[in-house]
């Protein structure tokens, strides 16, 4: 039988609401019908009262998240109460768990903002092992003058190869040291010994 929708207040102070389902099957005839005018009936009464105070005792995170050891609880529950009527409680289901609207638009917005929150994280953190991995180039360039020349013209060819033009790009003349740049010979910075 299905259990009329039930609003209920969980222990946090949320209303839910439950739409379930119970299955049961008459064991005894005999005591059925002796001990209860109609067992179906009693059977969705105390179903509805059982509901109400099960949900009523946990909160809402509780609900959404342990509906299977709600149930079957609530199974429990009613197949106790009920084997004194000659019923068998077999099933219990939540057919729809719902929550109101302005709850529902609160949870998503909280959701979101911690969604944002943990991607700020991530790229704080990528920032910090970017600026941490420039900082270790830089000292193991500035160990090497050499390195440093070849990490410019690196940068110029992959400009030059991008662009697919030509690109103008000052250098001071003392990176390159001395050298024949053709026919030019660039002083190096240094005073020759003597």
């Amino acid at each position: 039988f299905d259990v009329p929708p039930q609003q209920v207040l969980s222990k946090d102070s949320v209303p839910v609401h439950v739409d379930a389902v119970v299955y049961y099957r008459v064991d005894n005839p005999i005591i059925s019908i002796t001990n209860v005018v109609d067992v179906g009936r009693a059977s969705r009464l105390l179903a509805q009262t059982q509901l109400q105070s099960i949900l009523g005792g946990r909160t809402l995170a509780e609900i959404l998240s342990s509906r299977d050891s709600i149930q079957q609880q609530l199974q429990q529950t009613l197949d106790e109460a009920t084997e004194m009527w000659g019923a068998k409680v077999e099933r219990v289901e939540f057919k729809d768990v719902r929550l109101p609207q302005t709850m529902q638009r609160a949870m998503a917005a909280e959701a979101e903002a911690a969604r944002e929150a943990r991607a700020k994280v991530v790229a704080a953190q990528g920032e910090l092992n970017s600026a941490r991995a420039l900082k270790e180039a830089a000292e193991v360039m500035s160990r090497s003058p050499t390195a440093l020349k070849l990490r410019y013209l690196q940068t110029l060819n992959v400009i030059a190869a991008e662009r697919g033009s030509t690109i103008i790009f000052p250098m001071a003349m003392d990176i390159m040291g001395t050298q024949d740049f053709g026919g030019f010979a660039l002083p190096h910075s240094r005073a020759p010994p003597t």
